[in-house]
């Protein structure tokens, strides 16, 4: 039983042999009790695996692995296959198990201690050393097969296969379910960069942008960037591409001829654009010339150029009306978009509705001067 901050916490190892309990809601396994979380005491479940435990469901979820999902835009779900149990090689023995030892119960808040480098409680403090809680992720396995390093990688929608670039000038082709190489392209020049968007998938390669349409198995080329295409965006109905010479290359997509035509040529970063990202109808470029541009979708003009940064900016993030922006010179800035309120104006009476009114007096005031007077009509 340990105590934190006076609420008792029981831990329970479950029936034993010699007890008498019989009762068939004691079979299960408390799930509270799997999450560290029981507080019941007595539970009336059991607070160990049951035998046999990591053969049965536990099992089976370990194993489940992922699978494109159409309906979701492309997203990772479990898959249904059952094949795919024994592919990827999960560590087995992570899961549950009986523990008679006791655990300390750790409060979701940093020691502030710890923090400091004096925290004279180690392991026995209630609060985190570390930044990271939870063990609901862990490594199935790694996929290796690049030569170099790998600069992209894409999941296209509806599809179970993941692709990665590298600089080793090809892109590999994984199967989701088995973890396993199903293809490589050559494509004859180092990968900078790669965006899936629908069925599109784009590299950035030297001097030229690739969209593969994964459903059709279109091969399209796009002309056009001088030197290594370092980042790509979709905004706008347009397909944006930073290149090594400093300039921002658009495309937008023809559907009465299916091909991608030039769109725009951005130009104001001296050195390679390194990162881009769109939000609020916003384009925003970080580059290696320290400063990040601020473009306006619609007319495709720079706004502003925002400084700061001492070294390469290479990445940028829109949140809100913030801007924040991480640099190898060590620091991340936060720049925030100030859009002063607009007072609202008075709504000023026309005249249509001002003349009658001031009739109405002015018809008054007479009759009564006429009346005083005595000389109203009969």
């Amino acid at each position: 039983m340990d105590m934190n901050g006076g609420r008792r916490v029981y831990h329970r190892l479950g029936q034993s042999a010699s007890s008498g309990y019989s009762d068939n809601k004691q079979q299960k396994v408390c799930y509270h009790w799997r999450q560290g979380k029981c507080s019941r005491f007595p539970c009336s479940f059991l607070h160990s695996e049951l035998p046999g435990a990591n053969n049965g469901e536990s099992s089976k979820r370990a194993h489940q692995g992922f699978e494109a999902d159409s309906s979701q835009g492309g997203g990772l779900r479990r898959s249904r296959n059952s094949n795919f149990n024994n592919t990827w090689g999960r560590v087995q023995g992570q899961g549950g198990g009986s523990s008679s030892n006791m655990v300390v119960k750790k409060m979701e808040k940093l020691c502030n201690h710890w923090l400091q480098g004096n925290c004279k409680f180690g392991d026995n403090c209630k609060y985190l050393h570390q930044w990271s809680t939870g063990d609901c992720f862990s490594l199935l396995t790694p996929l290796e097969g690049h030569q170099q390093v790998v600069t992209g990688i894409a999941l296209p929608m509806g599809l179970d296969k993941l692709y990665t670039g590298s600089q080793d000038e090809s892109v590999r082709v994984w199967d989701c379910q088995s973890g396993q190489v199903v293809g490589v392209v050559n494509v004859g020049g180092a990968v900078g960069c790669m965006l899936s968007e629908g069925p599109w998938l784009f590299v950035g390669l030297t001097n030229l942008v690739k969209a593969w349409n994964i459903q059709t198995s279109t091969d399209l080329s796009l002309n056009g960037p001088v030197g290594q295409v370092y980042s790509l965006v979709i905004g706008n109905d347009m397909l944006f591409a930073g290149t090594q010479d400093g300039t921002i290359l658009a495309w937008k997509f023809n559907v009465a001829t299916n091909c991608f035509e030039p769109a725009a040529s951005l130009k104001g970063h001296t050195l390679a654009v390194v990162t881009l990202v769109v939000g609020a109808n916003r384009l925003y470029s970080g580059s290696m010339d320290h400063s990040i541009r601020v473009w306006n979708l619609e007319t495709l003009q720079c706004l502003q150029t925002l400084r700061g940064h001492t070294d390469v900016v290479m990445s940028v993030l829109c949140w809100d009306q913030f801007l924040l922006s991480s640099s190898l010179d060590k620091t991340i800035k936060v720049f925030y978009n100030y859009m002063p309120k607009k007072k609202k104006k008075e709504k000023k009476k026309s005249l249509t509705t001002v003349l009658p009114f001031c009739a109405k007096r002015i018809e008054l005031y007479i009759m009564l001067i006429f009346s005083f007077l005595g000389l109203g009509g009969n």
